[in-house]
């Protein structure tokens, strides 16, 4: 018999809304108990069984709460992740782990001393297409891996009202927000480079903010490259993948997000899989034989993330997204930023090293 970890979901945006609460509220190893929202009870609406509380401290020091999910703005989260984890309390975070990598350490630090587990919600390891090029690079059907470029954009010509992420404050911006994406699954793929050079811009006439990066992160013998637009109506591939036999070149979405946002829950039949006509085109050579025809995606499950987490503090299973993890990608943040301001390569130095299968 399963015994749900029960939970404090801290903020009820987006994030919590769409990410979080579907999962954690259909997958038996969770029991969603409390949601911190201030102003509203949007939460109570849609799930009538949960409480709302109105203040942070009163959900880290309900007794009842192991595990507490903070979804708030990114200048929060290491003062919410500090507190809670010296409350005895288990701690996801939403990524960007934290706005600074010296804030990441520290966080680190005090979840060794008070014994709790503490993550980062990189759900975007659980894609279809991230879950596919992860078998396709392991099992070396594109040969040695010459040159890797990744985007997410976007097309949103005007600013959202009310979105922290536009305004001009520590940890907005492009960059903290969908770059947390790319950087992470660079580093799980190909390690730590051994250079970084970025292009940061705000491109819109209304931008506070960054709203475009282009980082060109060099191993060597191969490079990747990661870029986010606001400004991309017509979208090219999401990825493209070359390599000394072959290339793979993968466009579309993954189903996940927008099927959570219409309101279907992620306990239905065939969950995550994608549409044939959005596999990736696989042009390579195996076994001597020249193939080029559509490679198929592997189904997608943000899910796994919280199954792996029940594992770890249920039953001590190894934590796949690493508070370390976290750190890493905050350190490329910040040497994005330097190469940025002084127009020049910049060497990868200060990060952990840390095992990301």
């Amino acid at each position: 018999m399963i015994t749900p970890l029960r939970i404090g979901l801290a903020g009820f945006g987006m994030a919590a809304r769409v990410m979080h609460a579907p999962f954690l509220t259909t997958m038996q190893e969770y029991l969603l108990v409390s949601v911190l929202e201030r102003h509203h009870n949007h939460s109570q609406e849609k799930y009538p069984f949960v409480r709302v509380v109105k203040s942070f401290d009163e959900l880290i020091h309900d007794r009842e709460l192991e595990v507490i999910v903070i979804t708030t703005p990114n200048n929060t989260h290491f003062d919410y992740a500090k507190r809670a984890l010296e409350a005895g309390k288990h701690v996801v975070l939403e990524k960007p782990f934290t706005i600074t990598s010296e804030d990441a350490l520290a966080l680190i630090d005090i979840s060794k001393k008070t014994n709790r587990v503490l993550s980062v919600y990189q759900n975007r390891r659980y894609v279809c297409d991230f879950l596919t090029i992860k078998k396709i690079l392991s099992e070396k059907l594109l040969g040695e891996i010459v040159e890797f470029e990744a985007h997410y954009d976007r097309y949103r010509p005007e600013a959202k009202p009310n979105a922290w992420r536009e305004e001009n404050t520590p940890g907005s911006g492009i960059l903290y927000d969908l770059g947390s994406h790319l950087i992470d699954q660079a580093l799980f793929l190909f390690g730590i480079p051994k250079t970084i050079t970025a292009d940061i811009r705000r491109q819109r006439p209304h931008a506070k903010t960054t709203d475009y990066f282009d980082l060109e992160l060099d191993y060597g013998f191969m490079k990747a490259i990661l870029k986010s637009g606001m400004l991309v109506r017509e979208p090219g591939p999401r990825y493209m993948i070359h390599g000394t036999k072959g290339s793979y070149i993968k466009n579309g979405e993954d189903p996940q997000e927008e099927l959570l946002k219409a309101g279907i829950l992620p306990d239905i039949s065939h969950w995550g899989e994608e549409s044939p006509e959005n596999w990736g085109l696989m042009h390579t050579e195996i076994n001597g034989e020249l193939i080029r025809e559509k490679y198929p995606s592997i189904a997608g499950n943000f899910g796994c993330y919280y199954k792996n987490l029940f594992e770890t503090i249920r039953h001590g299973a190894y934590l796949k997204e690493k508070p370390e993890h976290g750190f890493n990608t905050i350190r490329m943040v910040e040497l994005a930023t330097e190469s940025n301001q002084k127009k020049c390569r910049v060497e990868c130095t200060g990060f952990i090293q840390s095992n990301y299968q």
